[in-house]
């Protein structure tokens, strides 16, 4: 689409963003539901998108009004904000309808933002990858298709004054409108495309992992829980670590040792309150990498306050079940927690017996978490006992890959082998099993 034509009533350019070039932004933030509303979060979202805070204005009642967002009496109190605030933006907490949106915008003549735009703006920021770009318009083109009818208010009325009904009564902005809605669409599709390009390229690379029958283990938690500096700590890699949120959209695979067995460790894309279904769709192949780990981690920020930290875990869990990820294996790894004191490490201690404490930043209780992981794995692996000839070099290996510590014994006939493997390996050695090796039960120390 030419991106010259979508011009938004305060003058940026549609796609642009919610960073206007010319001015520094600042937004006072608005939200409306049955209990008192906690903006912390969207805050921090702002913060991200370096928009600054002018204030906020929040009202109680049982569900927003389906017209305004806000009722009408707390309509005439944002707008005296606006006015004593200085904000040149409002940023809502919710996502809102297009009728809310052109109707906030109309009674207050600032431009409006939802918390869906934000992170949509966040996200078209940070993305690196060709996949994570493509990933990000899809969900942008999706948000923005209901709303286009918004942006040419102005050329609508051009076409009021002709008679009522009948060909030619159409005024130029319906017709830009429709134009606009037809390349949306035709755009949507071919990106729809190339992203089943990249998910079938990825299925590949997934596919030669899966046949090395290496470990996978998947981060998954809040956005800035410190997964990429876990990531870092426990495999020696470089992955970018920066304190904001989505700092990680595109997924970044590394592998570690742990007893001599290697394992493939994923970083995924954080998660967030309310995170918008767009992104959840837009992202499935990037979510597909937890879905399909044998082993989640989920971290959490430790350092949070403690109400907040206990809302972020059920926000997680709530959206690994929407991606069917919710019966897969899980550790719970409480993280930074360097910066808390005695007092509050007891009662993280009483509160998740079965968590594991760790500071990725500083490698406190790393060897604790290698060793959950460990342990999670030596539930899942069936013993084997082999005497492998020596011309089978490429599967002794093997069994060297995936064992890990294993016990071998070279005799005439070859190399005799009693080693725990997950079970898909354990298949394909059978023809080399020594009689009763392999159902005994026996593994090595």
């Amino acid at each position: 689409m030419d991106s010259d034509r979508h011009v938004r009533r305060d003058g940026s350019r549609y796609g642009e963003g919610i960073r206007n070039p010319r001015a520094r932004q600042r937004a006072l933030l608005i939200a409306a539901g049955p209990e008192e509303p906690d903006l912390s979060e969207l805050r921090e979202l702002l913060r991200t998108a370096r928009v600054a805070v002018a204030g906020e204005l929040t009202q109680r009642r049982p569900r927003p009004d389906p017209d305004r967002y806000l009722g009408r009496g707390k309509l005439s109190e944002l707008t005296e904000a606006i006015r004593e605030s200085g904000a040149n933006l409002i940023a809502c907490d919710d996502e809102l309808l297009p009728r809310q949106e052109r109707n906030l915008e109309a009674e207050t003549g600032v431009p409006v933002i939802d918390r869906t735009a934000i992170i949509l703006d966040i996200f078209a920021d940070h993305a690196g990858s060709a996949e994570g770009k493509l990933q990000v318009e899809l969900a942008q083109l999706e948000y923005n298709l209901a709303r286009m009818r918004g942006l040419w208010t102005h050329l609508e009325r051009l076409g009021a004054g002709r008679m009522d009904g009948g060909i030619g009564t159409r005024g130029p902005g319906e017709t830009q409108i429709e134009t606009d809605r037809r390349l949306a669409r035709d755009r949507i599709s071919a990106l729809r495309r190339e992203l089943e390009h990249t998910r079938s390229s990825r299925a590949v690379m997934r596919q030669e992992r899966e046949r090395a029958q290496l470990p996978t283990v998947a981060l998954a938690g809040y956005t800035n829980a410190g997964k990429s500096t876990l990531l870092n700590a426990l495999t020696g890699a470089e992955a970018g670590v920066r304190d904001r949120l989505f700092h990680t959209l595109d997924p970044t695979t590394r592998s570690f040792e742990i007893s001599g067995r290697r394992y493939l460790l994923t970083d995924t894309v954080g998660f967030i309150r309310k995170l918008p279904h767009q992104l959840v769709e837009a992202f499935g192949a990037t979510l597909e990498e937890t879905l399909r780990a044998d082993l989640i981690v989920h971290v959490v920020d430790a350092s949070a306050p403690h109400a907040e930290m206990e809302e972020m875990i059920p926000t997680v869990e709530e959206v690994l079940a929407g991606i069917g990820a919710a019966e897969r294996p899980q550790l719970l790894a409480l993280n930074k927690v360097d910066l808390l004191d005695a007092e509050r490490r007891r009662e993280l201690e009483f509160r998740h017996p079965r968590a594991t404490r760790v500071s990725a930043a500083k490698g406190e209780g790393l060897d604790d978490l290698r060793a959950a992981i460990e342990a999670q794995f030596l539930r899942t692996l069936r013993p084997v006992d082999v005497l492998v000839p020596y011309r089978e070099g490429g599967r002794l290996a093997e069994l060297h890959e995936v064992a890990g510590e294993l016990d071998r014994e070279d005799t005439p006939d070859g190399a005799r082998v009693r080693a725990r493997v997950p079970a898909g390996v354990a298949a394909r050695f059978e023809r080399f099993a020594v009689d009763g090796g392999a159902s005994d039960g026996a593994a090595p120390e």
